[in-house]
């Protein structure tokens, strides 16, 4: 848990809930923070300081439990004992992004959801679409900015113009909307509010996207398995206000999550299916959660996937878990099996 990422508070309140869900007569946890690793000059990324009242309290609790141990107690403890198994906890860049599986690969350690490749292709937002495009799915619209030089080299303004207003503009190795601006028109003052946005966007990551903003009902599907993934009940994202932004993710009471959601049989199907083939297209195992908008025509379109999903008091996945009967001790539980599972393989 924790680690270097614009996400660790995030992550924190994650690794807290799972410590204390683990049912102890199975398991003996052990807290450890990916940000404490011997040698390491890494820093820690911007925006990881950012939080609510709800992930603050997360961190007070994590302090009354005892220090977070470093990436070395996982090798060899004070007893001499290594560590069966790691539950990743970590949100973002150095842990959802493939860094920290390849580094429990060197260590020979199994691990909980997706391998080394899957997760750095969902972790990356252009790459990920060209894949799920090429796998059939439908998937937003954008511009991508590869480089802070295409600024410079191209007309940014009058490609995003083309794309139509309004848009996201998204660090495209970023979670919990951190970095992410929604811009409304072309207008002198909104063209100047999309520069401002990728700039704010470029503080979180060498690459950015601009995307069509997709009108329409969110919706999000969760998954568990390896190769055959189980579909979870569909949640319906209904923000109090806004989009669904850090805020409304985290914050209690601040977004209202229908389960099951209010589309038709058809769409729910519809959606259940693009979101096994997002699944496989990425090569994903353990667990996913696939986000995605309903159009007022009734068309699906995949906004992106999530291999390590929130596991906070309001995170989306245990909600889905908890509507199909699987409590949260359980579907830990079943991520632990699933991941000793794929380590047979």
């Amino acid at each position: 848990m924790g680690g270097l990422s614009s996400e660790r508070a995030v992550s924190l309140s994650t690794g807290r809930m799972i410590l204390e869900s683990l049912d102890r007569q199975k398991y003996e946890a052990i807290p450890v923070d990916a940000a404490l690793l011997s040698g390491s000059v890494q820093r820690s990324l911007p925006g990881s300081e950012t939080q609510v009242a709800a992930i603050a309290e997360a961190e007070r609790a994590l302090a009354r439990i005892g220090p977070l141990r470093s990436i070395s107690d996982m090798t060899s403890s004070r007893d001499g004992r290594r560590v069966d198994l790691a539950i990743i906890a970590l949100h973002g860049r150095f842990g959802e992004d493939g860094t920290i599986q390849g580094l429990l690969e060197l260590l020979g350690i199994p691990y909980t959801g997706s391998g080394v490749l899957a997760s750095a292709l969902a972790m990356d937002k252009i790459t990920s679409k060209r894949v799920l495009r090429h796998a059939g799915v439908n998937v937003p619209e954008s511009v991508d900015i590869l480089r802070r030089s295409d600024l410079a080299k191209r007309d940014i303004l009058a490609e995003v113009r083309a794309l139509g207003y309004p848009v996201m503009v998204k660090p495209n190795r970023q979670g919990s909307t951190i970095g992410m601006t929604k811009v409304e028109s072309d207008r002198p003052a909104g063209a100047g509010g999309l520069l401002a946005a990728v700039e704010e966007a470029f503080k979180y990551d060498s690459q950015v996207l601009v995307e069509e903003f997709v009108p329409g009902t969110e919706i999000t599907v969760g998954l568990l398995g390896n190769e055959e993934p189980q579909v979870l009940p569909i949640v319906e994202i209904v923000p109090a206000e806004g989009f669904y932004d850090y805020h409304a993710k985290y914050t209690p009471g601040a977004t209202d999550e229908i389960v099951p959601a209010r589309i038709s049989e058809a769409v729910a199907d519809r959606a259940r299916k693009l979101a096994v083939i997002a699944h496989q297209a990425l090569g994903c195992s353990g667990m996913s959660r696939v986000d995605m908008i309903v159009r007022p025509d009734q068309e699906v379109v995949v906004l992106e996937l999530n291999t390590i999903p929130g596991m906070t008091p309001t995170s989306l996945l245990p909600t889905a878990a908890r509507a199909a009967g699987i409590e949260f001790p359980e579907l830990l539980d079943r991520l632990i099996q699933l991941a000793l599972e794929e380590e047979q393989v």
